[in-house]
């Protein structure tokens, strides 16, 4: 701090501020209107240079040795005798393991350190004399943190109050504390003062306050009601107050340290975006944060609408007090997270409004509240279950979440934040909840004798993070131009097409006459009849509905299902809805009219009766083998009346596995090879089409990058919900060796009976090579955890646990927006199953259908269409077709392109960017010359005779008009001559 700096806070007794109290609550609005999803979108960047990244600790928490070196008792012995595990007595021994801590901190690569001082280990009695041992201990310490390089912060202050000032004089609850706490300062600004830039009078005063003295939930356990609470916050601002004011004046000149309190503070959000419950949340941060930061940062008193609702519950301040405590800090030390979060925020306090966990918006509040302050993270981090050792998934993804937040207030909100401290270094006695969870970036063994210490995957994570001191931008996060083959499908999906037999013209074939003078209506004449002509596919106005919208895309490829049901009412040849076949028929026959590709899937599961005929679904569904041979026959029904206009088959679209028995399974797969060589055998050679089946596909994720477990999961989540299909058709004509060899172990171990069939040799043969293209249909990633965090969650049969990187963009349905999954699960379907022609069959997310532009969609089908074509540019990958999921809001509500509204449907602006993309075939690069495709050939041979005389099919109707013209004229001027000589 430069000199002037430090002669104005001597002068002035504080720091100068000049703002005004209340400017936070235009925090929600200000976020509520944030353009989405860019904000929302992962920031890749890096924090300010000199930016301070550390890890913090408390005594009580991790210290021990609670009777060694002459420590007196505190408030936490007295309240923790008899916990399980003994209390805070041994902890993670950090009073006998100075160097393993600090060998843990110089692996990390942290900047600072921040720690607390027992106040009973080095005045053991609370006043003097001060423990030779006490000083010493801490005296160490400091001198191994200079050693390795490393910024001590100091908290004087961390819950541990000494149990004989408690007993003497009623704790905090007296003012009488407030020049003993001075006293006890002033022996730590002597003695490490000159080794200390940043001090930290006391931490998270709220909780000291209110669960100490209000409702005695934690130590000293005085249940003294909201009167006590509040007298003994008063007396912890005066007694921060005056530790400031002794170093300002005192300390200061010489040391050149800066002194703050650490504030905790939870986050909230309004029920509804109403001033009302805008203006709740604002009183719900006044009477946990505002209790202490207005007064040290504003003006010196407690927040109004604390006045206006407690009366004679809150002690006043005069008006000389209100002058000392003002300007008391030289940062704001915010402390967030698990330790007041959704734990020990009194339920009251939240005023009906809902408890969040965004840091970003707290920060924001801050800045906007009090002046715009400089902001010290010293406490942030997360927790997990007390069970977990290495792999600590869940804690990853809440630090990346918290520092991801922080990061972004400081680019995008201009805050003000110059260092962050993770909590904890290591694993400890967590205060109320003992030993159940863990906060450590280390393992702490509490059973071993010499506390084993070993990083987690928490501390690798935050280690590469220092390293590059945020998340810079990688060559793999960057999209790439570039475009798709010329012979590439572009389609689009529409899960079941809405067959509408209404005709388009009038043909009945009665004769009627139209009363025009009198009753206007139209009268039959009996007796008379037309001839019928035969309906034609055009009669069919559903049909140039859905394919003009088809055609305004600019789609290749149009991909539904069929109706098994529909088509095949008992499930067999007895009777056949020739109605719907012929609907169907002239469905993609006027596709391939207009040079689009119909890509028709036979079946695909559906809630009522599985998609199957009502008979199939009551006798056993896909467990009866009857229901094999009834599909091989519909599909032969099928193609004997489609094929010629169908090119591309799909067996089975999307069977999903998690609710399909193994016997089941084994009977769909015998169904789709049976039909594949059916089709191979007696229609390929004349129809000339291609068949295969549809997949499910989405990306599983390690959820430790470092865990070979997690790693293990995964694979077999993989093999477990794509090999199961996959491997006996496209490899080895069996089941995945890792699904035979778990269902071996848990059949075995836990006594399970998971019976996977066996195929014969025969049938393996039948099965594999039955495809001619690998379709699959992906929609998002989700990550494998090893580790039983959450017991509603786990999957015992799997031993997984399915979890999410918080930091994702999520849509309405929080389906999780991933677009680096579908590259990595191209690259694996081909390290699998070879250089096999893929096509990405359905892609899609659901969006808000309130939004008048679906900007999440855009974003989405953009990112993934990039993700797919580096699969293609840098994979090699032999990516041959992408197809949105889905057409319509009719047919899939949230997911179309088109919106349907009062019968009418209306593009998206998704529609317009996917066209956009088809129309470039890709993201062509601005530098390089476009290159066009050459037209494809029209498919339709029946279309290509009129293709080819268009142009003399327009000059003979040209002819053919003048003709009639002309004698029209002839007759009507002939008519008028004759007139004229009458």
């Amino acid at each position: 701090m430069q000199p002037l700096s430090l002669l104005l806070l001597c002068l002035l007794g504080g720091r100068p501020l000049a703002g005004e109290p209340g400017q936070g609550a235009g925090t929600w609005a200000r976020f509520a209107r944030l353009p989405f999803p860019e904000d929302e979108l992962f920031l890749h960047d890096t924090f300010p240079d000199g930016f301070l990244w550390g890890a913090g600790s408390a005594a009580y928490q991790a210290e021990g040795g609670w009777r060694q070196g002459g420590k007196g008792p505190s408030v936490w012995d007295t309240f923790a005798q008899g916990a399980a595990g003994g209390g805070g007595d041994v902890a993670s021994d950090s009073y006998n393991n100075l160097f393993r801590d600090a060998e843990g901190l110089r692996r990390l690569g942290v900047s600072h350190y921040r720690f607390s001082l027992s106040w009973a280990r080095l005045l053991p009695n609370g006043t003097a004399p001060s423990s030779p041992a006490g000083l010493a201990h801490y005296g160490r310490l400091l001198a191994r943190l200079r050693r390795l390089g490393v910024e001590p912060v100091v908290t004087l202050y961390h819950w541990d109050l000494p149990q004989r000032l408690q007993d003497a004089y009623g704790g905090w609850a007296s003012p009488r504390l407030a020049p003993l706490f001075r006293d006890y300062a002033e022996l730590c600004f002597r003695h490490f003062g000159g080794q200390v830039r940043y001090w930290l009078t006391m931490d998270n005063p709220y909780v000291v306050a209110w669960h100490g003295y209000a409702t005695g939930s934690l130590p000293p356990g005085v249940r003294g009601g909201p009167r006590l609470g509040y007298r003994a916050a008063h007396n912890l601002l005066q007694a921060h107050a005056k530790v400031w004011h002794l170093y300002n004046d005192h300390f200061r000149p010489v040391q050149g340290g800066q002194v703050s309190i650490a504030l905790s503070s939870h986050w909230i959000k309004p029920q509804a975006m109403t001033e009302q419950d805008i203006q709740e949340c604002q009183k719900s941060l006044d009477f946990v944060l505002g209790w202490f930061a207005k007064p040290i940062f504003i003006d010196g008193d407690y927040p109004q609408s604390m006045k206006s609702n407690l009366s004679s519950l809150l002690p006043e301040f005069s008006d000389a007090e209100k002058k000392y405590i003002k300007g008391t800090a030289d940062f704001f030390a915010l402390s967030f997270g698990a330790t007041l979060s959704f734990q020990l925020l009194d339920s009251q306090m939240k005023f009906h409004q809902l408890e969040s966990l965004s840091l970003r918006q707290l920060l924001y509040w801050i800045n906007q509240e009090y002046n715009k302050p400089k902001i010290f993270i010293v406490e942030n981090g997360w927790f997990v279950s007390g069970s977990t050792k290495r792999d600590d998934a869940k804690y990853i993804y809440y630090l990346k979440k918290f520092i991801m937040e922080t990061l972004k207030a400081i680019r995008y909100d201009e805050v003000d934040v110059f260092g962050y401290t993770v909590w904890s270094l290591m694993d400890g006695f967590e205060w109320h909840r003992g030993y159940s969870i863990r906060r450590g970036l280390f393992y702490v063994d509490f059973q071993s004798h010499d506390k084993k210490f070993v990083p987690k995957f928490s501390a690798l994570f935050y280690q590469k993070l220092i390293e590059r001191n945020g998340f810079p931008l990688l060559p793999e996060n960057q999209p790439i131009d570039g475009k798709f083959p010329c012979s590439f499908a572009w389609g689009i999906v529409d899960n079941y097409i809405q067959v509408d037999t209404t005709p388009s013209q009038f043909l009945d074939s009665n004769v009627y006459l139209w009363d025009v003078h009198h009753t206007k209506k139209l009268f039959k004449v009996d007796g008379v009849v037309t001839p019928k002509r035969k309906r034609h596919c055009i009669d069919f106005a559903a049909i140039r509905l859905q394919i003009s919208l088809l055609q305004e895309m600019h789609v290749t490829h149009f991909h539904f299902s069929l109706k098994w049901s529909s088509i095949l009412p008992l499930g067999n040849l007895s009777q056949i809805n020739h109605t719907f076949l012929h609907y169907y028929q002239c469905f993609v026959s006027e596709l391939l009219r207009v040079n689009i590709t119909p890509v028709v899937a036979l079946w695909q599961p559906m809630a009522e009766n599985q998609g199957l005929p009502v008979l199939l679904a009551k006798h056993g569904a896909w467990e009866n083998p009857e229901t094999v041979k009834a599909f091989v026959e519909y599909a032969k029904l099928c193609f004997t009346n489609l094929g010629h206009h169908v090119k591309f088959w799909i067996t089975m679209n999307e069977p999903y596995v998690r609710n399909l028995t193994y016997s089941a399974g084994h009977n769909l797969l015998k169904a789709h090879a049976k039909a594949w060589h059916l089709y191979d055998k007696e229609f390929r050679r004349s129809q000339k089409g291609k068949i295969s089946i549809a997949l499910q596909a989405d990306w599983v994720e390690p959820a430790c990058p470092f865990s070979k477990n997690d790693q293990e999961v995964a694979d077999r989540v993989l093999e477990f919900d794509i090999g199961w299909l996959a491997e006996p058709i496209f490899g080895n004509g069996d089941y995945p060796h890792v699904m035979r060899e778990w269902l071996h172990q848990r059949n075995s171990i836990d006594l399970y009976n998971f019976h996977l069939p066996y195929f014969s040799e025969e049938e393996k043969k039948l099965i594999q090579g039955s495809f001619d293209f690998f379709a699959l249909s992906h929609y998002t990633t989700t990550l494998a955890d090893w580790v039983k965090e959450d017991a509603l969650k786990y999957d015992h049969y799997l031993q997984v646990q399915m979890i999410k990187d918080i930091t994702w963009l999520n849509s309405p349905s929080r389906t999780a927006v991933v677009p680096w999954g579908l590259r990595k699960m191209l690259k694996w379907v081909k390290s699998k199953y070879g250089d096999v022609p893929i096509y990405i069959i359905a892609n899609g997310i659901d969006d808000d259908q309130s939004m008048v532009q679906d900007k999440l969609r855009v974003y989405y089908l953009r990112n993934y269409l990039n993700e797919a074509l580096k699969a293609y540019i840098l994979d090699n990958v032999n990516l041959q077709g992408y197809f949105v999921y889905s057409l319509n809001d009719r047919t899939t509500p949230k997911y179309g392109l088109y919106r349907y509204i009062a019968n009418q449907y209306e593009p998206k602006t998704s529609m317009k960017h996917y066209r956009e993309i088809i129309d470039n075939n890709g993201f062509p690069s601005s530098e390089i010359p476009d290159s066009l495709c050459p037209e494809e050939l029209i498919l339709c041979p029946e279309c290509n005779l009129f293709q080819t005389r268009k142009s003399l099919l327009a000059f003979i109707s040209f002819i053919f008009f003048a003709f009639i013209i002309t004698v029209f004229f002839i007759i009507y001027y002939s008519k008028r001559v004759e007139r004229r000589y009458k």
